[in-house]
């Protein structure tokens, strides 16, 4: 390992926000590629007529998969594979520009371009053309996302080298997540504006082009503007890929944080994949009202974070974000429950709208905080930091949930999805209950890391 040559100042306040700008514009790139490709490619009835047109095959392949699922499960799946490489890279890297922001200044523009083809078809009709297009647009997107998004995350820890910094840029990147993903939500109601003068394809990709567009200027803000060279505390690792996997595995707590967050990740992404499917099918409302929730949702959570800071204080990260999996599971369990509750519907959106923002609030701020302890603590028991490896496992681990959650959900739908026939969409969430539950049986074998300070790092 290459110390480092000067101990890095404590970044103010101006520079993690800076650095948080980033979040904003990678999480709403990604939110087009991971949220609103099976609407666009897989998209939910409204009456007998679908909202787009079939670009690719609608139906069931061997009874139980589907293309999009198939193509979506692959693409994460080589993303995930490529995190540890990624990770592995930016680790080992020197740089005077920036030994992160060189990764991330490469990325920025090919994540943009990308997140906007990939809703780009060839033709106008379902073919093999169309999905090998799709499947080619994935993985180059995927592949340019984790070379920006693995550095960028490393950044946490080394910028956050005071115990309080590390809640502090936790708390400002969950902000910009949260804002990315209303935005995100935002397609729908813009989509539903533009129709008024294009049909709805146009419509949608005028839409993901603008989110491109503004997700790169995003992007762009930390790699031009952060001073990782004065505020980072870095050093160079000089393991290889597989030496420096082991090691992270080799700490046994953090093993049982990946397998709580994998599942986490599970649940998320089908609230995430079926929002609109809950709005249109369960609920009965127009899909602008899939904003509505959205909107909601986070808000509360916005309102949500000075008091989970406040409770982490007290009681710790663990006790705190144990509840938000319970709190989850609730939210998914009423969702199952939408076509036979005697509650009124509206009612019942609100509500859920509004409970879904603790565990968002939750799960967007403490994950990324308790990463930064454990690399902080790895590093004072080995004497070798791998900020990167890190955060590129539970990258992977993350992606895994993710394309799980894509491979089988859309599975799921088969079995109904439309206003008439909901019990596909019923399947979805009472399945997340599943995950939630057991990723909380995981998270209890987490040990908690006593908390420190690196005053030495000033």
């Amino acid at each position: 390992m290459k110390s480092a040559d000067k101990k890095a100042l404590r970044p103010p306040l101006g520079q993690l926000i800076i650095y948080a700008f980033g979040q904003f514009g990678w999480a709403l790139a990604s939110f087009s590629a991971i949220n609103l490709l099976l609407y666009f490619y897989m998209p939910p009835e409204n009456g007998n007529a679908a909202v787009f047109p079939p670009y690719i095959f609608q139906g069931a392949i061997l009874g139980i998969a589907t293309v999009i699922g198939l193509v979506n499960f692959g693409g994460r799946l080589f993303d995930g594979l490529t995190d540890p490489l990624i990770a592995n890279w930016s680790d080992k890297a020197n740089s005077n520009f920036g030994k992160r922001k060189k990764f991330m200044g490469i990325a920025a523009l090919p994540v943009a371009v990308f997140s906007f083809l990939i809703f780009y078809p060839l033709t106008e009709v379902a073919g093999i053309l169309n999905t090998i297009w799709l499947v080619g647009t994935i993985l180059l997107f995927y592949f340019f996302l984790t070379l920006y998004v693995v550095p960028y995350t490393a950044l946490i820890s080394e910028l956050g080298h005071h115990q309080k910094d590390r809640m502090l840029i936790s708390t400002l990147i969950s902000v910009t997540f949260a804002l990315a993903y209303v935005l995100g939500n935002g397609a729908y109601a813009i989509q539903q504006s533009l129709e008024e003068t294009m049909n709805s394809t146009e419509a949608f990709q005028t839409t993901i082009g603008t989110f491109s567009l503004i997700a790169f200027a995003f992007m762009l803000m930390p790699v031009l503007f952060l001073k990782e060279n004065k505020y980072c505390y870095q050093t160079t690792s000089n393991f290889e890929v597989i030496k420096s996997v082991k090691s992270v595995f080799q700490n046994v707590s953090f093993r049982y944080f990946l397998c709580s967050d994998l599942t986490y990740w599970l649940s998320l992404t089908f609230i995430q994949l079926g929002v609109s499917y809950y709005t249109i099918s369960l609920f009965g409302l127009e899909k602008e009202m899939i904003t509505v929730f959205s909107t909601v949702g986070f808000g509360v959570s916005f309102l949500l974070y000075a008091p989970i800071n406040f409770l982490v204080n007290k009681f710790g990260k663990k006790a705190v974000l144990s509840t938000a999996f319970w709190a989850f599971s609730l939210t998914f369990l009423l969702t199952f429950l939408i076509p036979i509750l005697p509650v009124d519907k509206m009612t019942l959106f609100y509500f859920i709208a509004i409970f879904s923002g603790y565990p968002l609030a939750c799960f967007g701020i403490i994950p990324n905080a308790i990463i930064a302890d454990v690399v902080h603590q790895d590093e004072q028991k080995t004497g070798v930091q791998q900020a990167g490896m890190f955060y590129g496992v539970r990258n992977f681990m993350m992606k895994m949930g993710v394309s799980i959650a894509t491979l089988i959900f859309p599975s799921l739908l088969l079995l109904g999805k439309s206003e008439e026939n909901t019990m596909g969409v019923q399947a979805t969430a009472l399945v997340a209950v599943f995950f939630c539950i057991v990723g909380f049986l995981f998270f209890r074998h987490y040990e908690e890391s006593s908390d420190f300070s690196n005053d030495d790092m000033k």
